[in-house]
């Protein structure tokens, strides 16, 4: 059996015994809150435990490494939509301790890409066309800088309110435990 096949075997039984019943809630977090995070597999339930966050209190968009790498680029938009349309009054930046995103090679990630298929011709041609794939792949050397950084673009751009406060934490992956890193509140 595949995992396609595992996962959709579940959800069938998933279903029919009504086990979604106890996370019905609206489209509208309760805590009126959205948290921009890594999507580091050890973050998927003890981030919300470590909040107090259950489900129905958040809006949650993950990126790698926490990063909002374009202030016009999906994650920018996702939050914009819950700040303006989903009612969200706070944005939290939650990056973690021992980040994959903190040791990404770009010049090995190309590399894997072209021992997985990727025409080396693509790579070319993107580069000719004035696209920097090594900084599109690009990693950070530091969490907290990181943060700082995806912080200050949130709270700076054009379309953001000026109430809105934007928070900077970093959660270790182990513990749970937070760091505080940005209080949007005292801006």
């Amino acid at each position: 059996m595949t995992m396609l096949q595992d996962i959709l075997e579940f959800n069938k039984e998933f279903v029919q015994e009504k086990k979604y019943e106890p996370f019905i809630t609206t489209k509208y977090p309760d805590k009126r809150i959205v948290v921009l995070s890594c999507m580091d597999t050890r973050l998927v339930e003890l981030l919300p435990k470590a909040m107090n966050l259950r489900n129905g209190d958040v809006k949650i968009v993950k990126s790698a490494g926490a990063l909002v790498s374009h202030p016009f680029g999906a994650v920018m938009r996702s939050l914009l939509v819950a700040v303006y349309g989903l009612q969200a009054d706070e944005v939290y930046v939650v990056g973690h301790y021992d980040c994959g995103m903190s040791a990404v090679d770009p010049d090995a990630m190309l590399s894997e890409m072209v021992q997985r298929g990727i025409d080396p011709e693509t790579i070319k041609m993107l580069e000719y066309s004035g696209f920097d794939l090594k900084e599109f792949l690009r990693g950070f050397g530091d969490v907290a800088t990181s943060v700082k950084k995806s912080v200050d673009t949130i709270r700076n751009h054009p379309l953001m309110v000026k109430d809105v406060p934007v928070h900077g934490l970093i959660i270790d992956p182990n513990t749970g435990h937070l760091d505080l890193i940005e209080d949007g509140n005292k801006q």
